[in-house]
């Protein structure tokens, strides 16, 4: 029974993020977590070894510098995280922009990490897409968790899903592993467990839209009211996830 209702809950999970996916995620590409976080520590687990360095893109003009990226890429690189929508930068990456890092991440022969635990919550004229859209391309291990876009912070339930449509993961039978390594992890409480399925089959899209426009109102007013404030400034205004980038004058 046990197998069964884990096999239920991953199945959820792929089902949910297959939604705005070009091809269809299996049970077996989802695997729970306590939280983002520790999907964090699953993917540094996955790639760890002497030398390795994973890169995380600093925002240029709020989107990813790729030729700096190029240029800081060698060997020992393995992987570079894209955090879209961005925290605390507030942005939200465009399809093309996604694409571009597909495909650079393609020609250095590195992964992409996704972490998308802010997914969805953009409310600018960039509508979110996940990288999972490229997975054809490169294969993308996405981040996420229920914390956000369902304001359970506490429930710490999050999901490692590999994006991998050409099965590259699955030639070296590093899924094989990753399923070995969650054996030994703790996981989320069992009554959060079972409440997921439900979850994310049936919460209506009123919760959602109640959800971007409360961000959306917060941030215009946290942007008019820091224009009042002599001393700081609001570089950016956010479009997307849950803070503001305040600069001093």
């Amino acid at each position: 029974m046990f197998i069964l209702f884990v096999f239920s809950l991953n199945r959820a999970i792929a089902e949910y993020l297959s939604h705005d996916l070009p091809y269809k995620l299996s049970p077996d590409d989802a695997f729970v977590t306590s939280g983002c976080t520790q999907a964090i520590d699953v993917a540094l687990s996955m790639l760890a070894r002497p030398g390795v360095n994973i890169l995380l893109p600093r925002p240029q003009g709020w989107e990813v510098d790729l030729d700096a990226v190029e240029a800081l890429a060698d060997h020992n690189t393995a992987a570079m995280v894209i955090i879209n929508p961005g925290n605390p930068c507030g942005n939200v990456y465009t399809y093309p922009h996604l694409k571009k890092i597909a495909e650079t991440a393609k020609r250095l022969k590195i992964l992409v990490i996704a972490d998308e635990v802010y997914g969805l919550l953009a409310f600018g004229a960039n509508p979110f897409v996940p990288m999972g859209v490229f997975g054809s391309v490169v294969p993308v291990p996405t981040l996420g968790s229920l914390s956000k876009r369902w304001i359970v912070p506490g429930w710490r339930l999050g999901w490692f899903v590999i994006n991998d449509p050409n099965d590259i993961f699955r030639n070296p039978k590093i899924v094989e592993r990753l399923k070995k390594y969650f054996d030994i992890l703790g996981g989320p409480s069992t009554f959060i467990q079972a409440a997921v399925p439900r979850i994310l089959q049936q919460t209506e899209d009123v919760f959602f839209t109640k959800t971007i426009n409360i961000l959306k109102q917060t941030s215009d007013i946290c942007c008019e009211r820091i224009k009042k404030i002599p001393c700081i400034s609001c570089p950016y205004k956010p479009v997307g996830s849950m803070a503001v980038m305040v600069r001093n004058l």
